[in-house]
């Protein structure tokens, strides 16, 4: 009889194109896949992989098995998501994903909240801008800004939240001279992001060699300390006090804030207590969301 946790290894060594990859990605030692591999392959009575100097190659064989595999961990993730989907209690884990700036500068009070009213669950926090698996049960609920619904996977149920926007900030401290006439600023940028057109004409525009860098908290300490000007959700730059708008610049819509889930997943009593909750918590965050909360400052 084939070994499940076999056809995990193959799969990650055909997916990773290495034995090192698929040990990295598995957390497990490289010797732990060969191991697996051989097994496997004993087992079938057939080679898989093809070892090359620039990595491995599935064989002949090795593509078909390659096929029934793909197919053994969709049965696999199915069984697990409908037995899983049946589970109505509030006691367990619940993974959620979500941006880390919608983590530390909006939700975390209400996550505190969920927690509170419900000790029994588990939860764990996933930042990250990128959409986690949630078919493979990476996750059980991503919290995403999506600008068009139709680039998400069909399998995903979605609920639509308040929109989004972001506005361009500098310091409130800036230097005297940056005040009069028509100011110019460096572009405090998040490393792979397009710089705005706007900022190479108009009444504000931008000045020298950016200043870029990857991670969020280092882009706010940035335009703190009046290095530049940069492009923030407007829930973060409106909230902070050393911060303010840039004159003569618009905001910008990054989309509606979406709760997504899948399948069976989504019919559990604890994702479906956290969806509702937290729902409810963006909906009364909508003016804030929208940069209109400084009109009433």
């Amino acid at each position: 009889m084939i070994d499940w946790d076999d056809i995990r290894y193959f799969l990650a060594v055909a997916r990773g194109g290495s034995v090192r990859a698929a040990a990295e990605g598995l957390g497990v030692y490289h010797s732990t896949v060969l191991r697996r591999i051989a097994q496997l392959e004993e087992r079938l009575g057939a080679q898989m992989f093809e070892k090359l100097p620039s990595g491995y190659r599935l064989t002949a064989a090795g593509e078909e098995v390659l096929e029934l595999a793909i197919q053994m961990e969709a049965s696999s993730h199915q069984l697990e998501t409908r037995v899983f989907g049946r589970d109505q209690s509030v006691r367990g884990l619940l993974r959620v994903t979500l941006p880390p700036p919608l983590a530390a500068h909006l939700l975390m009070p209400d996550l505190a909240d969920f927690v509170r009213l419900h000790p029994d669950i588990e939860m764990e926090i996933l930042p990250s801008g990128e959409l986690a698996n949630l078919t493979n049960r990476e996750a059980d609920v991503a919290i995403r800004v999506v600008y068009d619904r139709k680039t998400l996977p069909l399998n995903l149920h979605g609920l639509k939240g308040p929109e989004l926007f972001g506005g361009f900030y500098m310091s409130r401290d800036r230097p005297a001279e940056s005040r009069a006439g028509k100011p110019n600023h460096r572009l405090i940028a998040v490393s792979g992001h397009r710089v705005p057109d706007w900022t190479r004409e108009g009444e504000v525009h931008t000045t020298g060699a950016p200043f870029k860098t990857t991670d969020f908290a280092a882009q706010i300490a940035a335009v703190r300390q009046g290095i530049g000007i940069t492009a923030l959700p407007c829930f973060v730059g409106d909230a902070d006090p050393l911060l303010e708008r840039v004159p003569g610049t618009d905001l910008h819509l990054y989309g509606p804030v979406w709760l997504l889930t899948q399948g069976e997943t989504r019919k559990t009593k604890r994702v479906q207590l956290f969806t509702e909750f937290v729902s409810s918590r963006l909906a009364a965050y909508a003016p804030l969301l929208a940069g209109l909360s400084i009109l009433h400052d």
